[in-house]
């Protein structure tokens, strides 16, 4: 069958391309392998958060005497947290199929390939192999977990991130390796429940793409709540033979072996760029990534790419941003839509990490805009001296702004502490406006709150600070 338009790859850059793309009039299917949703839905950002809404539930009966609250006889029952994670995993997952049907969007099941003609192989858990022609196919086939050849994922006892989203059991002990978002956010959960977890960084220091003073704030509140960690520190090789796994770690003093139930490699992702036909398309690649302009065209007419297989953050909302640009810029050239699509802006990209606590970040860290010639101004409000924090029992972190001294330009903003992602998003939208510091010391912030705290850290950075 012949389309306008299909999507290889359901994640939340191939629903989203496939949904704008049905609105704008054009013929759409989507291809799936596995579970409409991709990995974000199915065993990334949506069960993981549920895991680590757990983790918070928990820590809170363990705290519960800080509120006046006596809560005895609690325990976590891990399977059933487990299950409430797949649950609320299957429950989106359904509700992108709803999306699909009310789209009026085929979904073909099965893996997509393209070939020499440009047309789409499609071969299904029957060994069944259809051929579909589209005039324009966006390729969103996502990434997977990054594998280092001395720390092999046996699905066991060195596990992935999927694998860690299911273990039958909790482990007494376990090894993270890695300290991006992913590490960050399993060791916090694994240590909340009662895991003994050791980090091991390879960088300096952990979360090594945010701020400064975020990770130094980061690790002081993880060693707070006893999770071990090692900076400039790798792992050199794992031994499975025994009933755990004993991993030998380099550090600057020497190599040391640390012991423990499980290792999580959490070293980052691995675009999925193969056996999907680009040799057989023409279609150019550098350094496993797709090369596309800033639609996202490919060299070769009618081949697109987006989200974790082309350069940029591997995040959600990028690539749902980008499946939106990419076809918005199709129906504007074909006159199907009558606005040009801007292109993304890679310098006003929020990151978030939620492990608690959070962690939300968009523009340069003061280090980036110092080495980049800004003379700047910085303020820092920690949330101990906000009333709403104090009120909720969340006062670790503190928001971090940073300005151009002369000209007034939010340069960027780091956060840590209780919500803060549901925070960043005033500075992205600020920066996108070009706004200034006096126009947001002249909008209102509601108080109580903790998002006020971003107002108190610019009258902190022109030293105008009330609250402090």
């Amino acid at each position: 069958m012949a389309y306008d338009v299909i999507v290889v790859g359901s994640g939340p850059g191939g629903y989203v391309a496939a949904i704008r793309a049905s609105q704008l009039g054009f013929k759409t299917a989507i291809v799936e392998k596995e579970s409409l949703g991709g990995i974000c839905l199915n065993w990334g950002c949506i069960p993981t958060k549920a895991l680590l809404k757990t983790a918070n539930v928990y820590e809170y009966f363990s705290h519960a005497a800080d509120y006046g609250i006596q809560a005895k006889d609690f325990a976590p029952d891990f399977p059933a947290v487990v299950k409430r994670s797949r649950g609320v995993a299957d429950k989106m997952s359904k509700g992108v199929q709803f999306l699909m049907r009310k789209n009026k969007i085929d979904v073909i099941m099965g893996m997509g390939k393209l070939n020499a003609k440009k047309e789409l192989e499609v071969t299904g858990t029957d060994g069944k192999t259809t051929v579909h022609q589209a005039k324009h196919l966006i390729l969103a086939t996502g990434a997977r977990s990054r594998q280092l050849p001395n720390l092999p994922i046996d699905g066991k006892k060195v596990i992935g991130y999927r694998d860690a989203m299911v273990l039958p059991q909790q482990p007494k002990s376990m090894i993270v390796v890695g300290s991006g978002a992913i590490g960050v956010e399993f060791a916090y959960f694994y240590n909340s429940l009662g895991t003994k977890v050791t980090i091991v960084e390879f960088m300096p220091r952990i979360v090594p793409v945010e701020d400064d003073d975020v990770s130094k704030e980061l690790e002081r509140s993880f060693k707070k709540k006893g999770l071990e960690i090692m900076t400039n520190a790798s792992v050199e090789k794992v031994d499975t033979s025994g009933k755990g796994v004993k991993a030998t770690v380099k550090t600057k003093d020497g190599e040391i072996t640390l012991e423990a139930d499980i290792v999580l490699s959490a070293v980052g992702i691995s675009a999925n760029i193969e056996n999907i036909g680009l040799e057989a398309a023409g279609v150019k690649t550098d350094k496993g990534k797709v090369l596309v302009d800033k639609y996202y065209k490919t060299n070769v007419e009618g081949i697109y790419a987006i989200g974790d297989i082309v350069p940029g953050p591997a995040l959600a909302h990028v690539a749902s941003k980008a499946g939106i640009i990419c076809v918005e810029a199709i129906a504007n050239k074909e006159g199907k839509y009558h606005h040009v699509p801007e292109p993304m802006d890679m310098g006003n990209i929020p990151g978030c990490t939620y492990c608690s606590p959070e962690i939300a970040s968009v523009g340069l860290t003061e280090k980036q805009a110092k080495e980049a010639g800004y003379e700047v101004k910085v303020g820092r409000f920690p949330f101990s001296a906000s009333g709403k924090a104090s009120a909720a029992g969340a006062t670790e972190g503190f928001v971090k702004v940073i300005f151009d001294a002369k000209y007034g330009e939010w340069l960027g903003t780091h956060m840590i502490g209780a919500n803060v992602t549901e925070m960043i998003t005033e500075t992205v939208v600020a920066r996108k406006l070009e706004t200034t510091w006096q126009e947001v010391l002249d909008s209102i912030h509601p108080h109580p709150t903790m998002s006020e705290s971003v107002k108190d850290a610019i009258e902190v950075a022109l030293g105008e600070a009330i609250h402090l």
